[in-house]
């Protein structure tokens, strides 16, 4: 399996890989997302309690929930290209980080527009929303770091090091109503078994959509960022050559 994955490690190989998996990923993800969001916000009923206010849920809690999924993979990346030394890890790390900030700010502007009318402000240094901005810190901070070196093995090693590091905040996170009285509802359970299945069903396939663009995201990012790295190989030459022609 090692020698499986050093061979689509190999930049053109994974170049061409990203492309083919490109376009089928990326409908994919459009459709369930388009799916996931009409039915919740046009078929789901209200709910009895937050009456149709409960609707913004469909772009909040998916974009919660990999805004934590995010830099738990950028985690695993940045652990196999600090312990084996592999540059397309670096890649994958960086390509998934503005992704997941943006998903990560989302989370925080519709908690807040979700939290006007629930708690009657904007914002409160409540432990669940205080622990989410971190992250969105994290995530710019690793940014930073892939953009403050020349050397791309210099920017992944410090990137990857904060976020290794910045990995005990996800269990802050996800733990943070249990462990504090905080004024965020607690959670629905891993499959979101504690919502009613007309409101559950439109959510998972939310939550499947935002996973699916977020891989074409990456995708996309990934290809941009291998041609960057390997502009000076014959490769590139030709993929570019050929993408004129076309």
């Amino acid at each position: 399996m090692w020698k499986w994955v050093n061979q689509w490690a190999k930049p053109e190989r994974l170049y061409h890989l990203c492309g083919r998996l490109l376009a089928p990923i990326a409908v994919a993800g459009l459709a369930a997302l388009l799916l996931g969001w009409s039915w919740g916000f046009g078929f789901a009923p209200a709910d009895y309690q937050q009456g149709n206010s409960y609707r913004i849920m469909y772009i909040h809690v998916p974009a919660a929930m990999w805004s934590m999924g995010i830099y738990a993979a950028m985690a695993i990346a940045a652990f196999t290209g600090l312990v084996w030394q592999m540059k397309m890890a670096d890649l994958v790390a960086a390509a998934m980080a503005p992704i997941g900030a943006v998903f990560t700010f989302i989370a925080l502007v519709t908690g807040s527009a979700w939290g006007k009318p629930m708690w009657g402000t904007w914002w409160i240094w409540d432990a669940r929303l205080t622990s989410e901005l971190v992250l969105l810190f994290l995530y710019l901070g690793a940014i930073a770091l892939y953009q403050s070196f020349d050397d791309r093995r210099t920017a992944g090693r410090a990137a990857g090091i904060l976020i290794l590091v910045g990995v005990v905040n996800l269990p802050i996170i996800h733990f943070s109503v249990q462990w504090w009285n905080t004024l965020h509802q607690g959670s629905s359970g891993l499959l979101q078994q504690a919502i009613a299945p007309s409101m559950r069903t439109p959510l998972r396939w939310a939550i499947l959509g935002y996973l699916l663009v977020f891989v074409a995201l990456t995708l996309m990012r990934l290809r941009n960022l291998i041609l960057f790295t390997e502009r000076h190989r014959p490769w590139v030459s030709d993929v570019a050559q050929g993408g004129r022609k076309a």
